[in-house]
């Protein structure tokens, strides 16, 4: 190996790892707040990037239809919700009215203007921001139906239900987009030569918007009092809900952050790879892999422990293509040892 085959690994690898670095902050930031290992992170991914890629074909996204799905469930639960609580009779009429807006009227219109400008050869900012309005919605409506009537319950519980997620979220997408992959237009063709080695164009686009979500977050939690109740709900949810703060809507908001980065990670890697319906999993179990190294607590931690595994992948197709996801993963072994001497004993929070 040279020295430009290096270099060229490397910007491979730091591509790769800018994606996993989204992935896995939004791991951290979903388990801190709600304690939910969220094994489907990557199915939002696939789903980001073959919605991208039906609009800029000029189909119609099948997503828009499991988004309205989704609302009417979710309408269906709220609704029967407040019908069973007697305290709330009086002003039934007003919560369920606002929930039919919410859940209904905003997936319709959705899908209304979708359908209208589907065929049209629209440009790709439009076809991006039409494809984060149909997927990062169904974040907080899946947590409202598959998590939120189970907050309280056991980490392995919600693990369980989390694997249950994973595998309906992906036959649902083999019945939307079928077997076969797609791949999105690039956002440039423009390559800058860096001595002997060049650098593309669309590589920057990832590394560079990578940075500036990773940049936001840390200026959301650290500056607005949205992001400082995300961290008191973090470090103690019982504490959180006692000084006032809705862990509910603490629930929902670390979903839409994990849709809506899941799906932008998608729009990010369509144009490099092919993307199947079931090409999230193995992105997202990467992005996890970065996550423990964080302890699926620490933000700076997972962000270096993607670029740590976007590079040792990049490096292990060239050495040993062939096991490149066995030593990938590998990777969780040592990290897990370590975090087991460093701290032994480790009990659940009981409520």
């Amino acid at each position: 190996m040279d020295l430009s085959i290096a270099a060229i690994l490397a910007q491979d690898g730091i591509t790769s790892g800018a994606i996993y670095a989204l992935l896995a902050l939004a791991l951290v930031l979903v388990f801190s707040v709600t304690r939910i290992i969220f094994i489907s992170q990557g199915e939002f991914v696939s789903y980001g990037a073959l919605t991208l890629a039906a609009l800029e074909t000029q189909r119609f996204p099948a997503t828009c239809w499991l988004l309205v799905a989704m609302g009417v469930a979710c309408f269906i639960f709220e609704t029967a919700k407040v019908l069973r609580d007697h305290a709330r009779r009086r002003t039934a009429g007003k919560a369920i009215a606002v929930y039919a807006g919410k859940y209904l009227l905003f997936p319709i219109a959705i899908l209304l203007v979708v359908q209208r400008v589907a065929g049209l050869p629209l440009p790709m900012a439009a076809h991006i921001a039409l494809t984060l309005l149909i997927v990062v919605p169904m974040g907080p409506m899946l947590y409202r139906l598959a998590f939120e009537p189970i907050a309280e319950a056991s980490t392995l519980l919600l693990l369980i239900v989390s694997v249950a997620v994973h595998f309906a979220l992906v036959g649902i997408g083999l019945l939307m987009f079928g077997a076969e992959g797609s791949r999105t237009t690039p956002f440039t063709t423009a390559s800058f030569d860096l001595g002997t080695v060049s650098i593309s164009g669309q590589s920057l686009w990832v590394v560079v918007t990578s940075l500036v979500l990773i940049i936001a977050l840390y200026v959301f939690f650290d500056r607005s009092l949205t992001g400082k109740a995300l961290r008191a709900t973090a470090v103690n949810r019982l504490g959180a809900r006692l000084v006032g703060i809705a862990t509910t809507r603490a629930g929902r908001l670390s979903f839409v952050f994990a849709a809506g980065m899941g799906a932008l990670g998608g729009v990010l890697i369509g144009p490099v790879t092919t993307v199947y319906y079931d090409s999230g999993f193995l992105i997202g179990l990467k992005g996890f892999v970065a996550a423990i190294i964080g302890a699926l607590a620490s933000y700076p931690a997972a962000a270096l422990g993607a670029l740590l595994v976007g590079l040792l992948e990049s490096y292990s197709s060239f050495w040993a293509s062939a096991y490149k996801e066995v030593i990938v993963f590998t990777l969780i072994i040592p990290v897990l040892v370590w975090r087991s001497l460093a701290n032994p004993h480790s009990e659940e929070d009981e409520a």
